[in-house]
């Protein structure tokens, strides 16, 4: 019987092991180093730095002394040269106000009253300093100890030490970041016989350095407190910092090798269900790599291989598609043109059979008027059927932009007299024109431009309301014929206005006709008008019910003698 089992390791176990072994324990003893000899370089970086503040400190307080005795001083000699009291008085309201922190300036006449007026300030939180005069009276000026305050501690700025300046007795007369709780720890700690004139460092936490430094002139005491939290962002902050960076490398390193792990796994699968699926016939697959620098190059060549052949099959397949779709838009093209070609030409054909049934009868006697009447209306009935052949041979031409256009200089009044002409008075419709008679020749292709204002008008005709008036209007704009042809109708949208460009589209519903028509006749304009290298825009408003304008190149000196 076998104790163990050998198990064969997968690639994620055999990763993490070498992870575990290679890197987390070699990290974790680098760590414990780093975070010792920092702690060590921090606590020593503390302690100079306490005792740097607490010189700081009583060089503020010494300078502050010698200044006030100076200045003390040469009042004390000018007092000497002012003969009256009143003189006297008034130079010492002066030296008051300039005097920065005095709160009072006085003379005393006894020494005795001098000692009173210093406990008596000491008592009370303020500070005296005093030059004897050459009459034997004392010039005394008393500070505020919290007026010069800010300016003992300015040098420190925004510093978080505690710091404590107590005179003679221990009694507090300025402090720094004060509390109370850790004042009184600190004076515990305080030792009682202390050095002179020289930083000593104390206290019961080496993380936490107490700096005092006693004067003998004047008296007085100062004491630089290290607090927890400054220890807390000194070595606390940094060994978090260590160990924030520790996790951070070993979490790169093991999110590194992961999304390796991942990035080789996911690819490997890929690879196995492009196999799977184009085995069950689905040529579309497409293998999509997770690539990265280290995606190893035989998976990129056999995704690259297998893509370049499903697509080649997924080619054939979507061109298939496409012919398909052509074929049912010609079908709808082609039964669309069937149904709208035997709507239109019934029409006409049957009112020329009718016609021609009834010249043609001999039981009858059919007057000359009768007669003129119905061929007039044989020709215009073949010459709708012209008109839509034309239309219909035009249709091909535009739709693969060949249509061939004969440009020369034309008479622009004569091709709208002659397309008038040809619906004149049709179905109660007047049609105005308004052109100059001097109008400039435009540049065109007579034929085509002819065929676009019939068609144009016939529209106008359709669409318009009865016993209304079709006007077409002229003008010249920037050496180019502006043409409107206008008829009153309701508004149509904007939305709408652009669609009548397509073809078979009409405004009334598809399924009643209420007016005849292609639904071909703005397609074909537009067609022939760009041949001929114009434009047509199309607008509706609550003036002019439906404007068409077209606007066409105006013939040029060398156009007309060509």
């Amino acid at each position: 019987m076998k104790l163990f089992k050998f198990k064969r390791l997968k690639i994620v176990e055999q990763i993490a092991i070498v992870i575990f072994f290679a890197v987390l324990i070699p990290m974790s003893i680098s760590g414990f180093i780093i975070n010792n000899i920092n702690q060590q370089s921090v606590r020593s970086q503390l302690r100079e730095t306490a005792i740097l503040i607490a010189n700081m400190v009583s060089d503020e307080i010494d300078f502050f002394i010698q200044q006030n005795n100076m200045t003390l001083n040469q009042m004390a000699y000018t007092l000497e040269f002012m003969p009256s009291v009143s003189q006297k008085e008034n130079f010492m309201k002066e030296m008051e106000e300039k005097f920065g922190g005095c709160e009072d300036i006085a003379i005393v006449k006894y020494q005795a009253d001098l000692e009173r007026l210093i406990k008596e300030t000491r008592e009370q939180k303020k500070a005296t300093i005093y030059t004897k005069l050459k009459n034997g009276d004392y010039l005394v000026v008393i500070y505020n100890i919290d007026n010069i305050q800010s300016g003992l501690f300015r040098s420190l700025g925004k510093d978080n030490r505690q710091i404590y300046v107590l005179a003679e007795g221990g009694k507090l007369l300025a402090a720094h970041n004060y509390t109370e709780e850790v004042f009184q720890h600190t004076m515990d700690l305080l030792p009682k016989y202390r050095r002179f004139d020289e930083p000593v460092i104390f206290g019961d936490v080496k993380n936490q350095p107490i700096v005092y430094v006693t004067k003998q002139d004047p008296k007085i005491t100062i004491i630089v407190n290290t607090t927890e939290g400054i220890t807390k962002r000194a070595i606390n902050d940094n060994r978090l910092k260590i160990i924030l960076a520790f996790l951070a490398a070993t979490a790169t390193i093991i999110f590194v090798t992961a999304l390796y792990t991942y990035y080789l796994y996911i690819n490997i699968r890929q690879l196995f269900k492009g196999i799977i699926a184009v085995s069950k016939g689905n040529y579309n697959r497409q293998i999509r790599l997770l690539t990265t620098a280290f995606t190893p190059y035989e998976i990129v060549f056999l995704a690259f291989e297998f893509n370049k052949m499903a697509n080649a099959i997924h080619k054939s397949y979507l061109q298939l598609q496409k012919n398909n779709v052509e074929l049912k838009e010609l079908n709808e093209f082609r039964s669309n043109l069937i149904d709208t070609v035997s709507h239109e030409l019934r029409t006409p054909l049957t009112s020329i059979q009718g016609y021609t049934s009834r010249l043609m009868r001999h039981d009858i006697q059919i007057d000359e008027e009768t007669k003129q009447k119905s061929l007039r209306i044989i020709k215009e009935q073949s010459e709708r059927l012209q008109r839509l052949i034309e239309d219909l041979l035009t249709i091909p031409d535009i739709e693969r932009m060949r249509i061939q256009t004969v440009n020369e200089p034309v008479n622009l009044a004569e091709v709208l007299e002659r397309s008038e002409m040809l619906l004149r008075k049709k179905d109660g419709r007047e049609i105005l024109i308004k052109i100059q008679d001097n109008f400039p020749l435009v540049y065109a292709d007579k034929g085509r431009l002819e065929q676009v204002f019939v068609n144009l008008l016939e529209n106008a005709v359709k669409y318009s309301y009865e016993d209304s008036i079709i006007r077409i209007e002229t003008s010249v704009v920037d050496n180019q014929a502006k043409i409107y042809v206008k008829n009153d109708c309701d508004v149509i949208p904007k939305d709408k206005l652009q669609r009548l460009f397509g073809k078979f589209i009409r405004l009334d519903d598809n399924t009643t006709r209420t007016t005849r028509g292609t639904g071909l006749g703005l397609f074909i304009v537009k067609g022939l008008v760009e041949a001929m290298n114009g434009k047509i825009e199309l607008s509706s408003t609550d003036g002019c019910g439906f404007c068409a304008e077209v606007t066409i190149d105006l013939a040029g000196v060398e156009d007309v003698y060509v």
